[in-house]
C-alpha cells in the first residue's frame, strides 16, 4: 500500500513537503507520481518519476515542485517551493509496484493528502 503524509496549512509563499511510502512485500516500484484534485475539478497531474529518475511536472508548477524518490526507502518525495492559494488541494501518490509473491505488477494509489495555502 502506499501512505502519503506532510499535508497541512500554510501561508501562500511558503513550502511543504509531502512524503509518499510504499510498503508490502515489495520486489521492485516503477513509475511513481503525485496527483492533486481540488474541489469541483478533476484530478490533475502534479508530477511523475520514473525508475531511472527521469521527471515530469504539470505546467502550473514546474519551475516549484521538484519530485524525488528514495528506491532505497521505497519512498517518493514532493519538495512545494513558493505555494500559491491556487495549489490548495488533496495530493495523491501513485506508484506502479510489482510484489514478490505472486510476481506481479500493480497500480497503487495513496489516500491523499490535503494542502491548504492561505493568502
Amino acid at each position: 500500500q502506499l501512505q502519503a503524509s506532510g499535508g497541512g496549512l500554510v501561508q501562500a509563499g511558503r513550502s511543504l513537503k509531502l512524503s509518499c511510502v510504499a510498503s508490502g512485500s515489495i520486489l521492485s516500484i516503477g513509475d511513481m507520481g503525485w496527483y492533486r484534485q481540488a474541489p469541483g475539478k478533476q484530478r490533475e497531474l502534479v508530477a511523475r518519476i520514473t525508475s531511472g529518475y527521469s521527471t515530469v511536472y504539470g505546467d502550473s508548477v514546474y519551475g516549484r515542485f521538484t519530485i524525488s524518490r528514495d528506491n532505497a526507502k521505497n519512498t517518493m518525495y514532493l519538495q512545494m517551493n513558493s505555494l500559491k492559494p491556487e495549489d490548495t488541494a488533496v495530493y495523491y501518490c501513485n506508484a506502479y509496484v510489482v510484489l514478490t509473491s505472486p510476481r506481479l505488477g500493480y497500480e497503487y494509489w495513496g489516500q491523499g493528502t490535503q494542502v491548504t495555502v492561505s493568502s
